[in-house]
């Protein structure tokens, strides 16, 4: 990266270069006391996206909004001028690169994980990311929901889900869940979450 970057600026090229970059999730090391990445656990949600756009991304802005790799395609389009078809789910992040959060930028991240049992024999997951909480829903392999109190259990190894004290919360989570379900058009997450 490190001689790209070198070149385009020996070159004069960097004037007129977006580089981005961008990675796949990391393989968990025995967080949780599970393996591969395909979790909604915070060691896998996240997922490396930097950008370097001279004139228009200040050096060393970091954004703390959800944003999904979804958005990885529509954020391209903008940069290059291209309206994103209607039909992409996710929105540009070049606002948020420019310092500028829409007042109508998502609070919460939806996850879906289905592929099961092959390839990778990940139980299939569905669940909400917000500031303080993640909510799971496990199914098919294993049947359970999961919610995290991120504040008090930032590393997410205390499943507070039959806690009577977050009655309220686990209400107002699946609320949310299920908006983003139907936002996202995800019928089988639907069909389950209907049925739990």
């Amino acid at each position: 990266i490190g001689k790209i970057l070198s070149y385009l600026d020996s070159t004069d090229l960097s004037k007129n270069t977006v580089v981005i970059y961008a990675s796949d999730q990391g393989f968990y090391l025995g967080e949780h006391g599970w393996f591969d990445k395909r979790f909604i656990y915070e060691e896998s949600l996240k997922t490396p996206f930097v950008v370097r756009y001279p004139g228009v991304i200040k050096p060393g802005t970091t954004i703390n909004s959800f944003v999904s790799n979804t958005d990885w395609n529509p954020t391209i389009l903008d940069i290059a001028g291209v309206k994103a078809p209607a039909e992409v789910q996710g929105r540009s992040i070049l606002p948020l690169l420019k310092g500028n959060t829409p007042k109508d930028w998502r609070q919460e991240q939806y996850y879906h994980y289905y592929e099961f049992p092959e390839p990778h024999h990940v139980s299939p997951h569905f669940g909400l990311r917000t500031k303080d909480f993640v909510l799971v829903r496990f199914y098919a392999g294993v049947e359970s929901w999961e919610l995290y109190d991120l504040k008090k259990d930032p590393n997410e190894v205390k499943n507070v889900y039959a806690d009577p004290a977050y009655a309220k919360t686990i209400t107002t989570l699946k609320q949310r869940l299920k908006a983003q379900i139907l936002q996202y058009d995800d019928h089988e997450a639907l069909k389950i979450f209907e049925q739990a």
